[in-house]
């Protein structure tokens, strides 16, 4: 059985040529889900019923692959999970079709390109992260007691200041100020 998917990123889209497309190529009418919401959103309806309806021998088929994915690694976590369960995916303008022998090479090449991104982008993390270290820079959020605050909480702590006082007057949370506290070896002041 084929099961349609189309989704547009505004109500005020139609989904009029994607439609015509998923009937024109076999999909009936009654197994067509829609979606009328961002790509980027996690919690789509349409996509979400369409994968619990579809049963091991459907197909799956789209318009286009950028109307079932938000990036190449969502779009090959979806038709991995499809293959998974012996459900076979099309995308009618790309010509991607994985129950035949191209098609299969086609997802894989698209495997390797969302695994070559995710390696440039840790490239460009872990680059970034040594230049910004080199500049005396050191990334990471920033310290939310800094070091002449957290020597007057001590001393506060010191000459008997209770830290639900030592909170309020600081306007720091109490669990804020443990974790500073342990950062700062101070175990003396818990």
């Amino acid at each position: 059985m084929l099961i349609g998917y189309m989704r547009v990123s505004t109500e005020d889209q139609t989904t009029s040529l994607q439609k015509d497309a998923l009937l024109k190529y076999g999909v009936d009418n009654r197994n067509i889900y829609e979606d009328k919401i961002s790509g980027a959103n996690d919690n789509r309806d349409g996509l979400n019923k369409a994968l619990e309806y579809i049963q091991s021998g459907d197909t799956l088929v789209v318009w286009k692959l950028d109307r079932l994915g938000r990036s190449l690694a969502h779009l090959i976590s979806i038709i991995t999970s499809l293959k998974e369960k012996s459900i076979s995916f099309v995308s009618i303008t790309e010509g991607m079709d994985t129950t035949t022998a191209s098609g299969e090479l086609f997802f894989h090449i698209f495997g390797a390109l969302a695994q070559f991104e995710k390696s440039l982008i840790q490239q460009r993390v872990k680059a970034g992260l040594e230049s910004a270290k080199a500049r005396g820079r050191i990334g990471g959020r920033p310290k939310a007691i800094d070091e002449e605050k957290l020597a007057t909480i001590k001393k506060a702590l010191a000459d008997g200041m209770s830290k639900a006082a030592v909170c309020r007057t600081f306007g720091v949370k109490r669990s804020t100020l443990i974790d500073a506290l342990k950062r700062n070896n101070s175990q003396e002041l818990f």
